[in-house]
């Protein structure tokens, strides 16, 4: 397996993989309105390649916290053939030392604990930050990058087709 940016030609392979993770069209199809969306961010979309097979994906996008710069991780998806062997781990790791590399400050996602904690998430609570939704607080995770500064706190917002979920 090897983790690279997304390239070019790659969009339905993608989608695919994402829709056989999740088994429902949302997921799919947000990866391709995030695409679409200017708080797309091509560097920091990632693929899992077994060969010249995606066999998972993941992305970062713009989001706003307390007014400034923030990313949203989402969605993370594995094909279930490949799932259980690394691959998501893979992913997330990749991701986040390319935003760290980008200067970004911090990272914020809605997930299971018990898996993102592994990757230094904690609930996003502790750092200050408010959910778009109250009940998701006890999904809703933050990880701090290199950059982070205790200020940035406050209400999240994730790029504009999270809302149209």
């Amino acid at each position: 397996m090897i983790v690279q940016r997304e390239t070019p030609g790659r969009e339905a392979a993608i989608h695919a993989v994402t829709l056989a993770a999740f088994g429902q069209p949302m997921e799919a199809g947000l990866v391709d309105q995030l695409r679409a969306d200017e708080g797309w961010i091509p560097q920091l979309s990632l693929v899992a390649l077994d060969g010249d097979a995606v066999i998972g994906h993941v992305a970062c996008t713009r989001a706003r916290l307390g007014g400034e710069p923030a990313l949203g991780l989402g969605p993370l998806s594995v094909h279930p053939d490949h799932q259980k062997r690394g691959v998501g781990s893979a992913l997330v790791h990749a991701v986040l030392g390319g935003a760290d590399a980008l200067g970004e400050p911090i990272v914020v996602l809605l997930g299971n604990p018990a898996y993102y904690s592994r990757f230094g998430f904690r609930l996003a609570a502790e750092y200050g930050i408010t959910p778009p939704v109250a009940e998701w607080a006890p999904h809703f995770q933050a990880r701090p990058l290199t950059t982070y500064q205790p200020s940035l706190r406050g209400d999240f917002v994730y790029s504009e087709p999270f809302n149209r979920l």
